[in-house]
């Protein structure tokens, strides 16, 4: 039944977005303004540091970026489910909370995923040579911040009610943890005060982890700015804690 309630959750998200191709574009479209236009601006004012060309350094933040705004759009989904009585009758069903959070999870992490793999092909185009081991684990790592980002942003969108409302919160939420994610520049750098809020932003230690797998720098400032276990078992224990925090959060609205 568990299993059951879970692939429904994950098959419906998955149509939807199958259908809704205007939202693979413009998904697509963000990162590759920023990584082209921002990017290849930037790159003209920041010196190279070991082989590493500004616009590669951002790699890994582009590809952060392209994960955050997918996730959390796809939790976005619960909202219409609320308006439109689907999630009520979800909630009625004989499942636990649980289910419904890491079928929503799954179905968000399933679409971030394909499109962060898309952005992940044009590192040909970048000047990256990557193997077919750094491949496989920066999709690894891309469906561990997509899963975590995604029962954020569940936790999230089970507190309001209305789409307009969240979308407001959205705004003061996904630009501040992709700016302080150390996706455009490097958390090390940044002043005492930001960088203590950027530990605490479960994306830092995702485009952390990113970079391990794409540009690993051993030193100097474009170099990852944590330790990869760290970034991994961040990414693993927050994805546990939205979990069930989500589950706790719609036991109550049930």
């Amino acid at each position: 039944m568990e299993f059951n309630a879970v692939y429904v959750i994950v098959a419906r998200e998955f149509k939807k977005f199958i259908r809704e191709r205007s939202r693979l574009v413009s998904t697509i479209a963000r990162p590759l303004l920023w990584l082209f236009l921002v990017g290849a601006g930037m790159s003209r004012l920041v010196t190279p540091e070991g082989g590493v060309s500004y616009i590669q350094f951002i790699f890994p933040g582009i590809l952060g970026m392209t994960i955050l705004f997918s996730a959390m759009f796809s939790s976005i989904s619960i909202i219409w489910d609320k308006e439109f009585g689907f999630m009520k009758e979800i909630l009625v069903a004989p499942v636990s909370r649980l289910s419904i959070v890491v079928g929503k999870a799954l179905s968000g992490t399933i679409v971030s995923t394909i499109q962060a793999a898309i952005v992940l092909a044009l590192f040909p185009f970048l000047g990256l040579k990557l193997g077919i081991l750094n491949i496989a684990a920066t999709i690894i790592i891309c469906i561990g911040i997509s899963f975590s980002i995604s029962a954020f942003g569940i936790v999230l969108a089970t507190f309001y009610e209305s789409y307009e409302s969240f979308s407001v919160i959205m705004n003061f939420i996904i630009m501040p943890m992709f700016f302080l994610s150390g996706a455009m520049y490097p958390v090390k750098l940044l002043p005492s005060v930001l960088k203590f809020i950027a530990r605490l932003n479960p994306l830092t230690y995702g485009v952390d982890a990113l970079k391990h797998a794409i540009s690993p720098l051993s030193q100097g400032p474009m170099s990852p700015d944590f330790n990869i276990i760290t970034d991994l078992s961040v990414i693993f224990a927050t994805s546990i804690v939205f979990v069930l925090v989500g589950g706790k959060a719609f036991e109550r609205k049930g």
